[in-house]
Order: C-alpha cells, then sequence, then structure tokens
C-alpha cells in the first residue's frame, strides 16, 4: 500500500512541481527532507539532485505564479539599484535587487513562494517588493560576484592609520554607542586617509559625492577641483556616518541639511579643523569638508602677494587707532586669510579683539571669537552690541550683509575702535557704493571707511617647470600692458600643460592679486556727492591705486602667475 504524503508539510513551489508532474510526491518529499538536513533551500536540493534543471524549475514557476521570468545572464549589473539588500540577507534568502521605480523594488528570486524572504525585503528595504523569477544556479553565482566584488573593494580601501588622532571634541562623541555600520574598519581607515592626503596636496575643500553608478571623492586644489578616487558605491552610507560622529551631527537625519565640525591632531604641535556640511540628494548624502588650517593665519602679510606700496597702506590703516577697513572679493577669494592675518598682526596683551563669524574658521588664542546664531537671535549686529559693551579695541564682523550691522560698524568705527569686516562686491570702488545702496549715509561712509582691499586669488606658476613664453605687443596691451612695461627687461612665463611630478598641472598654490584703496579726502568729497563707482575709480587712479587687472599684470611680470590666470579672475 502506497504512503500518503500530506502535501501541508510541503513548500509552494513543491506542490507547483508535483502539480505539474515534474516531480513525484515521494521525490518531493525526498528532497524536501534533504533540504531541510542540509539547511538548503527546497529548490538547490532539486538542483542538487539532478531531477530538475534550473531553466525548468524557473519557467514553470513563473507560469505558475504569474510572476515575469529574466535570464540573468542578459542583465547588466552597472544597472543594479545603488541601495543593495544586506549581504547575509542576500545569501540567506536568495533574493537580489535589480531595479527600483519610485516605491517599488523589483527582486530576482528563483523560489516566488518564499514569503519570508520577501517580507524580509519589503522590510529592511521600506519598500514595496514584486518577484522576478530567475534561474537559481545563476541567482547563486550572481550573488556571490556581487558580495565578493563588495568585500575585495572595501578591503582595498584598508591603509595604515597614519601617526594622528581626532580632537576631544570628536573623541567624546566616538566613546557613545553609535550604528555597527560606522565601526567598519575599511571605512575608517579610508577616510583617514582622504583627510591626509588633502592636507598633503594643501586642499581647501574635501567632496564626497554619490551618484546612481558611482561615487566620487574629489579636492578642490589652488581653487579647482580635481577627481581623486571613486570609492566603492556600497560604502557612501557608512563613510557618511563615519563623518557625522566625528563631526557632532545627527546620525540619524538624513533627510535635511546638517553644519559640523571637526578637529585633526596631526601631532602635539599642528591641529587641522574641518568645517564640514552635509546636503541630501536624491542618490544619497553629499558632504564637504572645509579645510582650515590655522597656521594660514600665521603665515605673514609678505606671504599674501601685497605690493609693497599696497601692504604700507594696509598697515597703516589697520594700525590706526580707529576705522573702518573692508575687504571685499567673492566666495573663495581669501579674504578670510587676510583678516585673520591683520588680527595676528594686531593681537597682543594690551588690546582686546572680538569678532563675529559665521561660523568661526580660524581658532587664534588672544583673541574673543563669537558663533554668530541667526535662529537664536545672535546676528551680526547683536554680536557687534555686545561687543561695544566689553571695551573693545578692535572688532572684526565677518560679513556686513544689512543696513543694520553696517550702520553699527560704522557707530563703532567712528567711536574709537578699529573694524574689519568683508562685503561680497567686484572691487573696492564698487563697495562704496554699495554701502550707500545699503542706505548708509554718504557722510557716515566718507568719516569712518579708510580703506577697502578687493582681492582674488590667482594660481602660481610651479617655478620647477613654467615655460617661457612669446606673445606680440599688440595682444599683451589689449589684456592690460602699459607701454612703460616693455621699457624693462622681464621674461612672459607660461604654464605646462602637462606639468612635473610636484603639480601635474603646471600650477603649485596660488598668488593674491589685491586692489588696495585707501579714502582719501579726495574720494570723501565724491563719496558726499554721491558719486558713482566709476567716479571714485578714476579718482584712485589718479591716486597711484591700482585695479585688480593691473596688480594681476605685475604678478604676470614677475613670472608668478600666467596671463590665462589674470584673465579669469579678473574678468573684465
Amino acid at each position: 500500500m502506497a504512503t500518503v504524503i500530506s502535501q501541508t508539510k510541503l513548500s509552494g513551489l513543491a506542490r507547483t512541481l508535483i502539480q505539474e508532474k515534474l516531480l513525484s510526491e515521494d521525490e518531493a518529499k525526498a528532497i524536501e527532507e534533504q533540504a531541510r538536513n542540509s539547511k538548503t533551500p527546497f529548490i538547490s536540493q532539486a538542483i542538487q539532485s539532478k531531477k530538475l534543471n534550473p531553466l525548468t524549475i524557473a519557467e514553470t514557476a513563473a507560469k505558475a505564479f504569474g510572476f515575469p521570468y529574466l535570464n540573468l545572464d542578459a542583465f547588466n549589473l552597472d544597472y543594479l539599484p545603488p541601495k543593495k539588500i544586506d549581504a547575509k540577507l542576500m545569501q540567506s534568502n536568495r533574493v537580489l535587487a535589480l531595479h527600483s521605480r519610485n516605491n517599488l523594488l523589483f527582486v530576482a528570486v528563483s523560489d516566488p513562494t518564499n514569503i519570508h524572504a520577501l517580507d524580509s525585503v519589503q522590510f529592511q528595504m521600506g519598500m514595496n517588493v514584486s518577484p522576478i523569477v530567475v534561474e537559481d544556479d545563476k541567482l547563486g553565482r550572481m550573488i556571490e560576484k556581487i558580495i565578493a566584488s563588495s568585500d575585495k573593494s572595501l578591503k582595498s580601501l584598508e591603509v595604515d592609520d597614519g601617526d594622528f588622532g581626532f580632537g576631544d571634541d570628536s573623541s567624546q562623541i566616538e566613546e557613545a554607542p553609535v550604528d555597527s555600520e560606522v565601526d567598519d574598519a575599511p571605512v575608517v581607515k579610508f577616510l583617514n586617509k582622504m583627510l591626509l592626503d588633502a592636507i598633503n596636496m594643501g586642499a581647501s575643500d574635501l567632496h564626497f559625492e554619490p551618484y546612481e553608478k558611482f561615487y566620487r571623492v574629489r579636492y578642490r586644489v589652488d581653487g579647482i577641483l580635481r577627481e581623486i578616487t571613486q570609492p566603492p558605491l556600497a560604502i557612501k552610507e557608512k563613510l557618511a556616518s563615519r563623518i557625522k560622529v566625528i563631526s557632532s551631527m545627527d546620525i540619524s537625519e538624513k533627510r535635511i541639511p546638517q553644519d559640523g565640525r571637526m578637529k585633526l591632531v596631526l601631532s602635539k604641535s599642528r591641529t587641522i579643523d574641518f568645517r564640514v556640511s552635509t546636503l541630501p540628494l536624491i542618490h544619497g548624502e553629499k558632504i564637504v569638508m572645509r579645510i582650515l588650517d590655522p597656521s594660514s593665519a600665521t603665515l605673514g602679510i609678505e606671504a599674501l602677494g601685497y605690493e609693497p606700496l599696497q601692504k604700507e597702506r594696509l598697515l597703516n590703516a589697520v594700525n590706526r587707532p580707529y576705522g573702518l577697513v573692508l575687504v571685499t572679493g567673492p566666495t573663495g577669494s581669501g579674504k578670510t586669510v587676510s583678516l585673520y592675518t591683520c588680527l595676528n598682526i594686531l593681537n597682543n596683551p594690551g588690546v582686546n579683539i572680538s569678532t563675529a563669524e559665521d561660523p568661526c574658521e580660524i581658532p587664534l588664542a588672544g583673541i574673543n571669537q563669537v558663533n554668530v546664531n541667526d535662529k537664536q537671535g545672535l546676528t551680526f549686529a547683536a554680536a557687534l552690541k555686545s561687543f561695544l559693551r566689553q571695551d573693545p579695541d578692535i572688532i572684526m564682523i565677518g560679513e556686513i550683509r544689512d543696513l543694520e550691522t553696517a550702520d553699527m560698524a560704522i557707530k563703532a568705527a567712528s567711536t574709537g575702535h578699529m573694524v574689519l569686516s568683508t562685503l561680497h562686491t567686484n572691487d573696492a570702488p564698487s563697495t562704496l557704493t554699495r554701502l550707500l545702496n545699503m542706505g548708509v549715509a554718504p557722510f557716515n561712509i566718507a568719516s569712518a571707511v579708510s580703506l577697502i582691499t578687493a582681492q582674488r586669488l590667482a594660481r602660481r606658476l610651479c617655478k620647477h617647470c613654467k615655460i617661457p613664453l612669446s606673445v606680440p605687443k599688440e595682444a599683451l596691451l589689449r589684456v592690460g600692458f602699459i607701454e612703460d612695461d616693455f621699457k624693462e627687461d622681464w621674461q612672459l612665463y607660461g604654464h605646462n600643460p602637462d606639468g612635473c611630478e610636484l603639480c601635474n598641472s603646471g600650477y603649485k598654490g596660488r598668488v593674491g592679486i589685491y586692489q588696495v584703496m585707501p579714502v582719501t579726502d579726495a574720494i570723501s568729497r565724491i563719496i558726499m556727492k554721491n558719486g558713482t563707482a566709476h567716479d571714485i575709480a578714476d579718482q584712485a587712479r589718479a591716486e597711484g591705486v591700482n585695479d585688480l587687472r593691473r596688480s594681476g599684470v605685475l604678478k604676470v611680470i614677475q613670472g608668478l602667475t600666467s596671463i590665462e590666470e589674470v584673465e579669469a579672475c579678473t574678468n573684465e
């Protein structure tokens, strides 16, 4: 008498194969028993027993349950969605994410009746799941290939830790319990290497950028972004979490921008600060880290590139007991370094210096630095009001953004205080008309503002590989050279497009280009008469003030930069 096998003990796929007469009940039960004992899926055991081939099972399952069939050999791995299913879940349940559309995830499975696997994927990914039936052997090989590729890529990120550590603020955060993904050693070592390489290359910013099919890291070196590497896409969330932890950010918040700060201790005598910003993009969080090297404020005014007369005028202005000194230029033109260089010159035990910034970029001992916080009501104007009650000698305001701050700065400069600040204008003459347009009275501008410096940063020619050039005189005159320039003996240089081992681009470092304009009595009279920026510029030129283009030409004559750089950063 034949033994009756209860079909309720068999999987849905096993019952389907019996109904399609591809397996007998005895064969299905035997395979199910073997699969249970060896802890392998039923479908894998069926293929291993050579009772059925993977293609037959896949086509039968797709037809029986109404799901589409896909030949994985025809699928390009490059088109896999960036957010992958957890490796353990992939292996144990034999599932693979193939494509996502809005909130729907298409998942490759060889057994569409494995509801537990589909539910696990839906829970982990937070998306609705739609099965696509594939052959079991091809699915297994693809999962192994993906995991092996990910492991190999992560292992390749491992580098030496280096002789450095994170500062006290960061270490306090790291002691707290955090998500286990943050402790991934290869990611930690990779980030350490990126930070050290950026510092060694003289970069000002690091960009960590996620895209749909790749992840890249770029450095801003000498004002130009350079792609450094494309690490595995799989590390983007772990890397973001690691950076958030050491920058005192909320590791669980990924929907809104965040700002943080971290400190890198290279040695007992050198510490580098990083200002960190996150921005949620459609494929993950972009992170930009600004390198704030305190040593840049102690380079001295000679290292900034001022011409002798420009340096003399600037030092005369900042050493006065009162007045308003303004530094103008676009973002990234070196205004902060110029201001801190002046503060470092003035910083001595006999004066009280207070600064308000958004945020404080370079910590300096002996200076009272305040971070403005608009949400809490601590604006530049509010900070300036408080400073005036703190017995100040010198005040630095990070930026004059509105009429209230401008009026307070001019009031402070007119009542016996030296005030330094910045504005975003194209050149020095237009700064005065900008203040007029903000609503500041002409008399206040003429009496309080003592000097304005406009500046740009041009890439410096690599001294090891710069090449001599011969350019027609007519072309040089069109650029901004004058007849007197040709009376002297000098050589024109350009950059080597191939660069050398030290620069790779023909440029190494940057040099400042300045327009230093004292507000003289003649310029004050023009302001009082509501003169235009052109009127002020003509008077400044008559008084021997070089505009930005002329200052750039002098740098070309000195062999410090190229004509292309001067034209690019002093576009007229």
